[in-house]
């Protein structure tokens, strides 16, 4: 019998670069918080516009993009039309506190890998981030 003991390997967790649009300061700090415990790396901005100019600044920047729907300058759902028609290739959740039927459907058309509803235990949000 072979009473050699092998060290378990370690989890590896992939780092993930996350962008997070929000016009509220107070859900950037805890999403910010809430992920980089994680070890990933998250860039907060205020608005779809901010998150648009950063991607379309660098395709592969972000691994996912985290969106309100509630912005100013630009919805989460033009936010999101106008990344598919860049063509990025991350995921993207959408995290709201409401949306219609008909813009959960408008979503759900363009492919969002994941619709999400406010509020949400910071625990919640960052296994669901590592579920897509």
């Amino acid at each position: 019998m072979n009473t050699t003991l092998r060290a378990k390997s370690p989890v590896v967790r992939r780092v993930l670069r996350i962008l997070y649009a929000d016009d509220m300061q107070e859900l950037r700090t805890i999403a910010r918080i809430a992920l980089g415990t994680e070890g990933h790396v998250v860039e907060c901005v205020e608005d779809g516009a901010l998150a648009y100019e950063r991607v379309a600044a660098d395709l592969n920047a972000y691994d996912i993009i985290i969106s309100d729907h509630h912005m100013p300058n630009m919805t989460g759902l033009e936010l999101v039309r106008r990344l598919r028609e860049l063509g990025y290739p991350g995921k993207i959740i959408i995290f709201s506190s409401e949306l219609s039927t008909e813009t959960a459907d408008a979503y759900q058309d363009l492919e969002v890998d994941r619709l999400l509803f406010k509020p949400i235990e910071p625990s919640v949000l960052r296994k669901l981030v590592l579920e897509v």
